[in-house]
Formats: structure tokens, sequence, C-alpha cells
């Protein structure tokens, strides 16, 4: 049967299959904390987020320096899964009273993220660029860009930076206050084109939040949120930032906000995940200490 007959052209073939996985995604949410997706994962990724990794005491809840032992837990957890990747989800490192002090916290934590199985990729968080700026802690990391896309196993991911001011100035040296999260027309720009050239279901990587105001929400979340929702292709937002276990659907994309690593005493109180992609677009999350457990259809 011809695209004529069917009174399809491209433009309205690509319309009909976008509306058709939103319905889906609609449904998922419906469907949230659905038994686990059967038959074996196609792919598996470790997520990490808010380590504060530095050498200092701790200040309230958070103990810095335990994040070094906390890391290695949950990488025998990523051996075990056998993941191909591994995303840290921002405030890799915490404040610095200097540059080289900083870039010292940096190198440590690194070292023992270097070491986890997979293929490694980082989201920019506030903590990251406090004292350093964004080229010196993306050299440290051996990453060349804060935003950045791949795929893998027949899903589309998308790494996103908000770590810019309401002016579009990117963060870096105390140049910024951490509630004045944005992602700049140059870069939404670019997140356009790039989800419309990708088919794939597509999950997003970002540290400041899309699915709440403020003061943890990106300024500019729900512009980005019609966005996704618009290209039919997002089912899922993976995000740090808050601290806490979270969870929201929002116009039929899930978004999930991890646990800390940094908060607690000792090794019951660490955070970290598995997430398990199958056929479909399907997705559990197998969370290892404070992190909750996620599936759905």
């Amino acid at each position: 049967m011809s695209k004529d007959t069917l009174g399809l052209g491209r433009g309205s073939r690509r319309h009909f299959l976008r509306e058709g996985m939103m319905l889906t995604a609609l449904g998922a949410c419906e469907r949230f904390r659905a038994e686990a997706p059967g038959g074996a994962p196609i792919a598996k990724i470790g997520l990490v987020t808010d380590l504060h990794y530095a050498d200092k005491a701790p200040a309230g809840t958070r103990y810095y320096r335990q994040s070094v032992g906390k890391l290695r837990e949950a990488g025998l957890m990523f051996e075990r899964a056998k993941v191909s990747r591994v995303v840290e989800l921002g405030d890799f490192v915490d404040a610095a009273d200097s540059v080289s002090e900083e870039l010292r916290y940096l190198e440590r934590i690194q070292s023992e993220f270097s070491r986890l199985p997979g293929k490694k990729h980082y989201v920019l968080g506030n903590h990251c660029v406090d004292t350093l700026t964004k080229a010196e802690f993306l050299s440290g990391v051996g990453m060349e860009d804060s935003f950045l896309s791949f795929d893998e196993s027949g899903f589309h991911f998308v790494i996103l930076d908000a770590c810019f001011r309401n002016d579009g100035e990117p963060y870096g040296r105390r140049n910024f206050q951490w509630t004045d999260p944005n992602i700049p027309p140059s870069q939404v720009e670019w997140l356009e084109a790039d989800l419309r050239s990708t088919s794939k279901p597509t999950i997003v990587f970002v540290h400041q939040r899309l699915d709440v105001g403020e003061p943890y929400g990106v300024k500019n979340a729900k512009a980005i949120n019609r966005l996704l929702q618009a290209s039919g292709q997002v089912i899922a937002v993976f995000q740090g930032h808050s601290h806490e276990n979270d969870y929201r659907c929002l116009q039929g994309i899930h978004y999930v906000t991890l646990v800390a690593m940094v908060e607690g005493q000792g090794p019951a109180r660490n955070g970290y995940a598995v997430m398990n992609l199958y056929e479909g677009g399907r997705i559990a999350i197998t969370g290892g200490g404070e992190q909750k457990n996620y599936s759905w259809a």
C-alpha cells in the first residue's frame, strides 16, 4: 500500500508515529511500578549522583570523604551487573577554597570513577563549577563537551547542561546563584535538532531538575518539557540535585530523581542504581543503598 493510499506523507507519517508513541508513554505512566519487564535486558547502565567528594570534614548530613568508599561499593554492583556505561548526574565534587585544591578533589574521585566498568559519562552540576571553570572540569575528566548525545542498543541518550545563568553566561568561579539554572537558547536549538534526528526511544540525563520549580528546578523547564513531549521520543529523564528519591510523570514522560551518594554516614547510607533497558523501550531501575527501585512497561 502506497503512502498516498494511506494518506500519510513523510511528515504526517512521522507525526502519526510520534502520536502513537505518546499514547504508549501515557499508558506506561498508568502502569508505573508494574512488575519488572520479562526477559533479559539488552543493555545495563550504572547511575550515581551528587557524590560531592571533598577531602574535608562532614557538614550536616554530608559526609564528603565517604563518597570514595561508597563509589567502590556501587562499582561492585556495576561489575556484577556488567554495565556497559556509568553516568554520574552531577556534583561530582564539592566546592574548595582554591582551584588547586579543587583539582586535587577532582583527580582523587576521578581516579576511583575511572576504575568502574564501561564507558563513563559526566553531567555538570553546580558544585562541579563552583571553584573551577567548565573547561577545567571537563579537562579533568577527559570530556570535550558539556552536552551531547549517543546511542546504544536501540536507545538514544541525551546529556544536558543546565549550568548557565539566566543571561546565558556559563557557571564558573562563583559567578552564579545555584537557584538560577538555565538551558540557554543555543543548547535548546541543539536539543530540538538532536531529537528530530532520532526515531529511537530516548532517555535524558540532567543535574538540575526539569519536573519542579524553584529552588531546584531549571528556570526554563516548562519550555524544555514541551520540547521533550513534542518529540514523541523521550520516555524518561534522570536527574539529581535535590538529594532525594523522587518521581513524577509529566505528559507521559517519567522524571526520576536519584538519591545523593554524599548524604548520610556509613555504607548503609549510600545511593546508586543500575538502569536495565529492554526491547520496546521498557526500563527497570534496580537501586542500591537507599535508592528506590522503579519499573514500567
